[in-house]
């Protein structure tokens, strides 16, 4: 299965050799009626009650995600920042403590092998989250490029539990859990973290998500997890706080155009194919950095570009699905869906260069022709003083 493609099947109780891992927070989904899918292989769940429900949740009041099968890796040491800058296209140098940073694990070849975010949570400590997916590829990376500098690279992804809390409301809901201890929230800007107490127990919180909403995402111990997911679940719950599946994540993530890995995002892709060109320092960071000279090369000159598609009904291009100029395919659907916020379909696609600009455009589904329009990406942008 990849990435974004979601289908429900039963709970599996017990974590073995044979199973699939099981989040901290399992028994509580079970407790409330979730759907499983098998997800990197996880146990995690798809949806609670429905997916339009989950979604249009999060865009009015707030939605509470289990994100544990995320990959939390640490870099720590006097040469820290230095190694990320020659491991990531980032400058991750320049970031200061307590602020986090959107970045990209490049091959030698200029593709893609994940995107991440990068906390720094002390001035020789960084907090690298990779997607499930890639998280051993992404750790064995990492601690590759850092061999000749002086630091240490540890995956912690066992150690750490992520529950995302996304929506309007998410700071109201945030400020009455009980027990949690939020200095400095009041100037928490949006990829900013603070270090907080939640009943004795350390937490990381962050202003950051995968929504396109205002919210927080709470790095925390997994035996602590249980704890934290119920206060703010009942905290929440007269405000129109609901919890919320992958799907729910991932019709939500295509409304603010921000790419899958494995659907927008790959090794054969180069950043500026895929937007992100403004995500690699060619111009700010000194030295050399995993796949600096490929990606100053740049790609072929066809090679395809990611676009935002509009069509018209309601029947939505999905991965995969040719995208047509007359009787030439000129593009593939990467993701799409019927927007549940908009109210009509909405896609990203990688097309060719030539056909970037048409307005001729159409999506074969499943054997039918549907008109298309290229449109900005994002398809949906909230309106936050915390942008």
């Amino acid at each position: 299965m990849t990435e974004g493609e979601f289908h429900s099947q039963p709970a599996r109780r017990e974590n073995s050799p044979m199973t699939d891992r099981l989040s901290p927070l399992h028994d509580i989904h079970v407790a409330a009626g979730a759907a499983f899918t098998d997800f990197a292989g996880w146990q995690m769940p798809v949806r609670y009650s429905s997916d339009l429900a989950e979604h249009a949740a999060v865009r009015s009041a707030a939605g509470l995600f289990d994100l544990s099968h995320m990959g939390e890796i640490l870099v720590v040491g006097p040469q820290a920042a230095e190694a990320l800058d020659y491991a990531l296209a980032g400058k991750l140098s320049a970031i200061e403590e307590g602020q986090a940073k959107y970045s990209l694990l490049l091959n030698p070849e200029g593709g893609i092998i994940d995107d991440l975010v990068v906390y720094r949570t002390g001035p020789d400590r960084f907090l690298v989250v990779a997607n499930a997916s890639n998280r051993e590829v992404a750790a064995r990376e990492l601690r590759e490029r850092a061999s000749d500098f002086d630091c240490l690279v540890e995956d912690e992804s066992d150690d750490i539990a992520l529950i995302a809390l996304q929506g309007p409301k998410a700071e109201e809901i945030l400020r009455n859990v009980d027990g949690f201890d939020l200095p400095g929230l009041d100037d928490l800007k949006y990829y900013r973290a603070i270090p907080c107490d939640f009943r004795g127990h350390n937490v990381l919180v962050a202003r950051t998500g995968y929504t396109g909403e205002d919210g927080f995402e709470f790095y925390i111990a997994p035996d602590a997890a249980p704890a934290l997911w119920e206060a703010i679940a009942e905290t929440g719950a007269g405000s129109g706080l609901v919890p919320a599946g992958l799907a729910a994540r991932d019709t939500l993530r295509l409304e603010a155009g921000m790419p899958l890995y494995g659907h927008e995002l790959s090794t054969e892709t180069f950043p500026v194919q895929a937007g992100l060109g403004r995500v690699v320092a060619l111009k700010t960071k000194e030295g050399d950095f995993v796949g600096r000279a490929a990606v100053e090369q740049g790609p072929a000159p066809d090679a395809r570009i990611l676009v935002g598609l509009r069509s018209e009904g309601k029947r939505a291009g999905r991965a995969g699905y040719p995208v047509m100029l007359g009787e030439r395919v000129v593009g593939e659907v990467t993701s799409g869906a019927l927007s549940p916020t908009l109210g009509y379909p909405i896609a990203m696609a990688f097309v060719d260069p030539g056909a970037a600009e048409s307005t001729d455009l159409e999506l074969d589904v499943r054997g039918s022709r549907v008109a298309a329009s290229i449109v900005p990406l994002p398809f949906y942008k909230k309106e936050s003083a915390h942008d």
